[in-house]
């Protein structure tokens, strides 16, 4: 399967017509990282990027303690698109040789801007994303 074709299959992407896929995948990076790798350092501020697994796994950390593990299609790092100067809130560690796609948060304007469709996709998982968490919260 291509990469557009694997990005219209995930929740953050589906819905999006083929052009628009296209045009997230040849705005972002791909990247590789080997298992025991760190992929975000929590307290970071630098690196603008946001993240979706293309293959490998990941798990989000603080300290000892695992937050949340990521596999194929699973997106972690969006605060960063989202909100300037927040630092980031855990280190996000590769369990096994893992590839990503990297968005940054100015090619995310960009895009944005010549693609209004892929903001509100995004805006909308990101909303059921932050639901999900509130709700487990309060269990």
């Amino acid at each position: 399967m291509d990469t557009v074709e694997f990005l219209g299959r995930t929740a953050l992407f589906s819905g999006l017509s083929r052009d628009d896929l296209r045009s997230v995948v040849g705005t972002a990076k791909q990247r590789s990282f080997e298992a025991g790798a760190t992929i975000i350092r929590q307290g970071h501020e630098g690196g603008r990027g946001f993240y979706l697994l293309l293959g490998g796994a990941a798990e989000a950390r603080r300290g000892d303690r695992v937050l949340d593990t990521f596999g194929p299609g699973d997106y972690f790092g969006e605060m960063a698109l989202l909100l300037d100067d927040t630092p980031r809130t855990a280190d996000v560690v590769a369990t096994d040789d893992t590839k990503c796609l990297v968005v940054t948060q100015w090619d995310l304007k960009a895009l944005i801007t010549a693609h209004p469709e892929i903001g509100v996709r995004m805006m909308a998982e990101l909303a059921r994303r932050l639901r999900d968490t509130d709700q487990t919260l309060q269990e």
